[in-house]
């Protein structure tokens, strides 16, 4: 008598163990879709804002150190550093990243080693110049097609047939001078 339910339960299991993969498995393709519906098939992108974090040390502030400083002649020269760990009192570390819409992320780090209060050395990544950071920065982004800013008379009397000007309010009658009551008793 539980034999023929078994049987039964079976295929019913393996299908909707099926349907159930079918379904998870589009999910990321749906996840995609939405991607592409929002930004129009990629047409359109979402403006991305420059974010620059830690302080910017071009080549010529590194050349500018000399073993022996003092620590606050480095500070003067590199600003406050990013990381200043009280376990590696001795170290500090100058961490720069900018990220920037449509182009490569760019990260930079400067270690700079003491010993007691002089400098020590000195470890950095490849630093550009001032004027190659500069340069970089007003680098052009992708050109588009800039769309005119300027309306034709003919555009103008057609945008104030559209939308009229509301009609000038009369001003508002003067208050009329009386006496008030004097704001401190005498």
């Amino acid at each position: 008598m539980f034999k023929p339910l078994l049987s039964c339960a079976r295929p019913v299991g393996l299908g909707a163990l099926v349907v159930a993969a079918l379904t998870l498995s589009g999910c990321a393709s749906f996840q995609n879709a939405g991607t592409q519906m929002s930004t129009l098939g990629g047409l359109l992108t979402p403006h991305r804002i420059d974010v620059q974090q830690g302080n910017v040390v071009v080549r010529e502030q590194v050349q500018a150190l000399q073993p022996g400083m003092p620590r606050a002649q480095v500070q003067a020269i590199l600003g406050t550093p990013l990381l200043a760990s009280a376990f590696h009192a001795d170290r500090w570390d100058y961490v720069f990243t900018l990220v920037r819409q449509n182009q490569e992320p760019q990260q930079r780090r400067v270690s700079v080693f003491f010993a007691g209060d002089a400098l020590q050395r000195v470890e950095a990544d490849e630093l550009p110049t001032e004027q190659e950071f500069v340069a970089a920065l007003q680098a052009q982004r992708a050109a588009g097609r800039i769309p005119a800013l300027q309306a034709s008379d003919e555009q103008l009397r057609a945008f104030r047939e559209r939308h009229p000007l509301p009609e000038a309010r009369p001003e508002p009658a003067p208050v009329p001078a009386g006496t008030f009551p004097p704001l401190e008793a005498r």
